[in-house]
């Protein structure tokens, strides 16, 4: 069977990549963001500005990869490396970071190798034009989160399908409900038997529609309900006139399979780096 072609086909760039990171940069410090305003900061939220658009991110008393992470690094960089690292560790952080292909440079992996780390994984970031023919929501009802009510219905959702453990609901949903003012962000729900099961959020900045943060409840998995997610998403980046929409997720994982189903393809694979 032959493969599908985009409609307009978005030749891989260094002004691409430079817009997607930027694009995830911007959604996960806005996160952070949102963590940083409550009363004493307890979560040790921390950012610092590499030359050239790169950023380090910290998340000192919240173990995700993704909040403490170096991303956007480029080749001649590598002279920053020794005190990032050595900031991520002052604070008893194990940081990680984002190797992009086209971006760094083999001074930098040499710099991270020299310093104790190596290249633990793979994230495969994929791209797609805003007018994919998504196709049908194959029934399954998809809706932006508008109102306290539905925000609830988010949350419950939300946390079944990252697995929050039960004893931290509370707290953890206080903390995710100002992500409903947040600009540039549209949060939706996916029903299936009438119920909140699966949740994601569209975020628009400068043109760019990223994709995050979609979860499913593990129960209603293989219900298609990530799909109809990513269709709706992407109908509603194509009618904000973005000039186009990507996403990311672990190689060849649900996830990954079901963007390339919706006509997104891969733009390139970074190498994530971790300390030995």
């Amino acid at each position: 069977m032959s493969e599908r072609a985009l409609p307009h086909p978005l030749l891989p760039s260094i002004d691409l990549i430079g817009r997607t990171l930027q694009a995830e940069a911007s959604y996960t410090l806005a996160r952070l963001q949102v963590l940083e305003r409550l009363p004493g900061n307890p979560i040790g939220v921390a950012c610092r500005q590499v030359e050239g658009g790169a950023v380090a991110l910290m998340a000192q008393n919240l173990p995700s990869p993704s909040f403490n992470s170096v991303v956007g690094l480029r080749a001649g960089q590598a002279r920053h490396v020794e005190e990032l690292v050595a900031w991520y560790r002052e604070h008893g952080v194990a940081g990680r970071f984002e190797v992009v292909p086209g971006f760094c440079d083999a001074e930098v992996c040499r710099e991270l190798s020299r310093l104790g780390y190596f290249q633990s994984g793979f994230h495969v970031s994929v791209i797609g034009a805003p007018d994919l023919p998504v196709g049908e929501a194959g029934g399954i009802a998809v809706e932006t989160v508008t109102d306290a009510g539905l925000m609830e219905e988010f949350l419950d959702a939300y946390v079944a399908g990252w697995g929050v453990a039960e004893r931290d609901h509370d707290r953890f949903k206080g903390n995710v409900r100002p992500w409903r003012e947040q600009a540039g962000w549209t949060l939706y729900v996916a029903r299936h038997a009438g119920r909140a099961a699966a949740t994601a959020i569209l975020f628009v900045e400068r043109g760019v529609a990223y994709l995050a943060d979609a979860s499913t409840d593990p129960a209603c998995r293989g219900c298609g309900l990530h799909g109809a997610l990513l269709r709706r998403r992407i109908a509603d980046a194509a009618a904000a006139g973005v000039d186009f929409v990507c996403s990311g997720a672990a190689y060849l994982s649900a996830s990954h399979r079901n963007m390339e189903r919706a006509g997104m393809r891969i733009q390139f694979v970074r190498a994530i780096w971790t300390p030995l």
